[in-house]
């Protein structure tokens, strides 16, 4: 990028690892309940990595949970590489704002308040309301397996965009975030960024999509990655340049949101195959960025498989949803919340009255609100 725009070395100094001290000490207290240790399985260990992310012993209850959906429409989708067809992205908003869309009707049942960002949907900017609508870079963006999808001012607005969105959510409180995405042609560069990322063959990256493909569509989908991958080749060492290159808008907005969100010590739990590879490309960014996030679910793409495995974020559900849009990460909320609960609100077991126990840790920077 130029002189003057973003850096984004930055965000390998900005952000730090929940605290290993506090995890163990979550550990500790949770040995102290009167529920057996491993009795709870894997929600004792996301109740201590939100300890870690709280940056206090015991864990707060979940409280101020918030689900976002970044939208746009991808130029490649035009080559006929979905299953649904190019454009239909401002339908699928229009679901989400019905409150009649799967990723709608989950949020609501979990309670947890959901906001849709247009980046880049292929729609007149009135079709939504201004709230939805005032991030927007751009209408549409352009085919990966041609052109890049972005030029470089639309990279870094997008990417800006991303930033200040997440700290919007830091200042008004949210204390846990739910990440995914709504497009049409998204699936392809996904696939495209994590196979560039990982070093490995369109072939491997290439899944069916939300809307299952049949064998002739897989393979335009197949060829379209390949072409972006030769086109990204030469820019592989810069991410923003990557981004621009094969991620659009949303996805660029979603990845810049990602690292922001752990800058400011903000969770956030991915969904498929489209989150995890914004959140690859913010490993790539920031090595300690993933500590911040937990996988969901499974999606069944491989492109997320081979992106996870990379991270080593192991996802907390494997239930077949192959829906998108949220859902599969709105879907994990619930344990998510449950494990905060459950490590906030267990009694501790009596003990002698000479046998010590542990106090109430808050970090430093938690204390200071």
């Amino acid at each position: 990028m130029s002189e003057g725009g973003l850096r984004l070395d930055d965000f390998g100094e900005l952000i730090e690892r929940p605290s290993s001290r506090l995890r163990r000490q979550a550990e500790r207290h949770r040995a102290t309940l009167t529920v057996p240790p491993r009795a709870l399985g894997r929600l004792d260990e996301i109740g201590a990595w939100l300890a870690a992310a709280q940056g206090q012993v015991p864990v707060r209850p979940i409280e101020r949970p918030r689900a976002l959906l970044f939208a746009g429409d991808h130029g490649v989708a035009e080559l006929g590489v979905s299953g649904r067809r190019p454009g239909d992205t401002a339908g699928l908003v229009r679901a989400v704002l019905d409150g009649v869309s799967p990723a709608a009707v989950l949020a609501r049942q979990a309670g947890v308040p959901l906001r849709v960002i247009d980046m880049s949907v292929d729609c007149p900017e009135d079709a939504f309301p201004a709230e939805v609508t005032r991030h927007r870079v751009r209408r549409g963006s352009g085919r990966l397996d041609i052109e890049d999808t972005l030029t470089e001012e639309e990279t870094e607005a997008a990417f800006r965009a991303g930033m200040a969105i997440a700290d919007e959510e830091a200042d008004s409180g949210t204390d846990l975030l739910v990440l995914g995405d709504l497009s049409v042609g998204g699936t392809t560069a996904a696939g495209a960024l994590v196979a560039a990322l990982c070093g490995t063959d369109a072939s491997v990256v290439t899944g069916r999509g939300a809307v299952r493909i049949d064998d002739l569509t897989w393979m335009r989908k197949c060829a379209a990655i390949r072409d972006g991958l030769r086109r990204a080749r030469p820019v592989l060492g810069d991410q923003l340049r990557l981004l621009a290159a094969l991620g659009g808008a949303d996805l660029t907005a979603m990845t810049g949101f990602l690292l922001q969100c752990a800058v400011r010590r903000t969770p956030v739990v991915l969904d498929g195959v489209v989150s995890v590879a914004c959140a690859l490309v913010g490993q790539r960014v920031a090595f300690r960025a993933p500590d911040w996030w937990l996988a969901g679910q499974v999606s069944g793409e491989p492109a997320q498989a081979k992106a996870l495995d990379r991270m080593t974020l192991v996802p907390l559900l494997d239930h077949g949803v192959t829906a998108g849009e949220g859902s599969g990460a709105l879907l994990a909320f619930p344990l998510v919340r449950a494990a905060a609960a459950l490590a906030a609100e267990l009694p501790v077991r009596a003990e002698p009255a000479d046998q010590p126990t542990d106090e109430p840790a808050v970090e430093p920077e938690a204390a200071a609100g």
